[in-house]
């Protein structure tokens, strides 16, 4: 049992002025690994504090002096790889390969791409009407992160901030503090004064809204829930000040009729099950054409029976638990919502997969004939549950695609170039994947509509920590 107490707060690790504690639980084995504290309002004045006092110096930093502190974090980063791989695999049951590929990695792939970014990040620029922009770091910078991709959103928010010359204070999720507190070590390490990150544990109620509240906190830049992101903009309309928000998805994955199939579907549903079905811009919505849609169906339902639960501290491309109790009792509750609202389940259903008695483990689910009035249309689920629903036309498509409170992301599969290019205009999403394609890092992530606003990522998400300032001289 790790005994994780204390914040990070102007460059030291200090006791909690509160006594209220949390055990961080390893949804795998239902076993406490982690007792962390949870922060009170005074602990969040504390960091704030911290932050709004380095900000009169840190901000006028030279971007070469942020540029090595950055190289160093890298440099630190990569010598603990297999540490943060294995701490994301304790806190939230990503399988061991997964872990080391995708989770870990992406806190150097977006280190790097910051890095990129801030050398050709010019912060004075003369318009054309001869007059001067300034480019300057918008102040203390509250960071709100989740839980499903742990290090994924703190290196999209810390990094761009520490780059544009800001300070903060990190509020990752209660359920996957560890990767947190390993990253706070990490930037201890690499020399960053004193008060320009900051760390504090605790819950949304408290030390997230706190944090939105607060007078002495210039922005803040939330990942999770739509809900929870509603909460946050009201706490920060008191005080006007910036708000990013990352939110949900339920993202659409259009297949025609002259796409590759089988190849697509199977894509399809790997995309989906990633991650246990924990991502927001995971392709939950398959929208296929009613010329091949038995074949898909066919292909769905192989693709979702060779999909497999694991152990996560083994290898492989096996799938793990959902992070919780709630969690796993929500994904119960939609998938019985499917089947008695009339969905034809291909594979999988409500209940623990087979050899699984313990932990929070979901059978991988697919369901087909799912219509648009159906809680497994409309709803995110956020566990490995598929959602399958023929189209007859293009025009019938866009609908389906755009028929959702959400606009995160959608993808597109076809052949077709022309149809690509019709259809890639009308998707009310931020982000669109054609035929299998991935993201880079430094390219913006962000939504439409109910998914958020701002972009992470690259220049885009330096843009987002920026304040303009205009020159006017006679």
């Amino acid at each position: 049992m790790i005994d994780t107490r204390k914040f990070y707060i102007d460059g030291q690790w200090v006791a909690p002025k509160g006594g209220e504690v949390f055990d961080v639980v390893n949804p795998a084995t239902l076993q406490p690994v982690a007792t962390i504290s949870l922060a009170s309002v005074e602990d969040v004045d504390a960091a704030v504090a911290a932050a709004r006092r380095a900000f009169a110096t840190y901000s006028l930093t030279p971007l070469s002096e942020r540029l090595t502190l950055l190289e160093r974090l890298q440099a630190i980063y990569r010598r603990r790889y297999r540490e943060m791989a294995e701490t994301i695999t304790l806190e939230l049951g990503a399988p061991a390969t997964m872990s080391y590929e995708q989770q870990a990695d992406v806190g150097t792939g977006h280190l790097q791409a910051f890095m990129d970014a801030l050398r050709e990040h010019r912060p004075v620029e003369v318009l054309p009407n001869g007059e001067t922009v300034l480019r300057e770091p918008i102040g203390v910078c509250g960071l709100i992160t989740p839980w499903n991709w742990p290090v994924n959103q703190i290196a999209l928010k810390v990094i761009p901030a520490l780059a544009t010359g800001c300070t903060c204070i990190l509020k990752p999720s209660e359920f996957t503090p560890l990767s947190a507190l390993l990253y706070a070590e990490m930037i201890d390490e690499a020399g960053f004064p004193a008060g320009v990150f900051n760390l504090v544990n605790g819950n949304g109620a408290v030390a997230g809204a706190a944090l939105s509240k607060h007078p002495d906190v210039d922005m803040m830049s939330f990942t999770g829930s739509t809900r929870a992101g509603i909460a946050v903009s009201r706490d920060a309309a008191e005080t006007v000040k910036r708000v990013s928000l990352e939110l949900g998805g339920k993202s659409p994955n259009l297949i025609f009729e002259d796409a590759d199939i089988e190849a697509a579907v199977r894509r399809g549903v790997q995309h989906c099950f990633n991650n246990s079905g924990q991502s927001c811009n995971a392709p939950t919505r398959m929208l296929v054409q009613r010329s091949v849609y038995e074949r898909a169906i066919i292909a769905a339902e192989a693709a979702g029976r060779e999909a497999q639960v694991g152990d996560p501290v083994q290898q492989g491309p096996h799938i793990g638990p959902v992070v919780n109790a709630q969690q796993w009792e929500r994904i119960q509750t939609l998938i019985r919502a499917g089947i008695d609202e009339g969905a034809r389940l291909l594979v999988g259903g409500p209940g623990k997969p087979e050899g699984f008695a313990s932990g929070h483990f979901v059978r991988p689910t697919v369901f087909a004939d799912v219509r648009p009035d159906m809680r497994v249309f409309r709803d995110e689920i956020f566990g490995p549950v598929l959602s399958i629903t023929p189209f007859d036309t293009e025009e019938d498509a866009i609908a389906l695609a755009n028929d959702t409170p959400y606009g995160l992301a959608a993808y597109v599969q076809s052949g077709d170039e022309a149809r690509i290019g019709r259809v890639i205009p009308r998707l009310r999403a931020g982000m669109i994947h054609v035929n299998g394609a991935g993201r880079r890092y430094g390219s913006p992530f962000g939504g439409y509509k109910q998914s958020g606003n701002g972009r992470e990522g690259g220049k885009f998400g330096l843009e987002d920590f920026l304040e303009v300032k205009s020159i006017h001289r006679g």
